[in-house]
């Protein structure tokens, strides 16, 4: 599973000339499931997106996770982060999860998000969206996670 995490001023999605998802401060998320995730890494990921600490604290240190800020989510699904582009100049897109399955999983990292208290917005999963975001920083992360591991 490999998330990129942006910290944001602002977020929106749109599909069909139609804004589905927006939020104000907080975290846009990437959200790359690969054939082998499971239950494990889902968990793993969104315990340690609602932790991780990329706000600033009153010194200006990034010490305030986005449970302290009472920021939100806007959580898009990102095929396109299981891409193999080792060989040739088409990249390989065969680790990526079938989206029969990958949806499911999408749904249920969203709700562990939830269940820590954060709202959370999404895209539509296989559509095609346009993500307008005002990245605060610029802060970006990106977590890897393999086995319930981050690595």
């Amino acid at each position: 599973m490999k998330i990129v995490i942006q910290k944001v001023k602002e977020a929106k999605v749109i599909v069909d000339s139609e804004s589905v998802g927006a939020i104000q401060e907080g975290f846009m998320l990437l959200v790359g499931i690969e054939v082998d995730d499971g239950e494990r890494d889902i968990q793993k990921a969104a315990d340690k997106i609602a932790q991780i600490r990329l706000f600033e604290d009153a010194e200006g240190k990034m010490n305030r996770s986005i449970q302290d800020v009472g920021g939100k989510i806007l959580s898009i699904s990102q095929f396109t982060l299981a891409a193999d582009a080792r060989k040739g100049n088409r990249p390989s897109f065969i680790g990526a999860m079938r989206p029969e399955l990958a949806s499911e999983y999408f749904e249920q990292f969203n709700a562990k998000l939830r269940a820590h208290g954060i709202e959370v917005q999404t895209g539509k999963f296989q559509h095609h969206m346009n993500v307008i975001l005002d990245n605060d920083g610029p802060v970006t992360v990106i977590l890897t996670i393999k086995d319930g591991k981050v690595i």
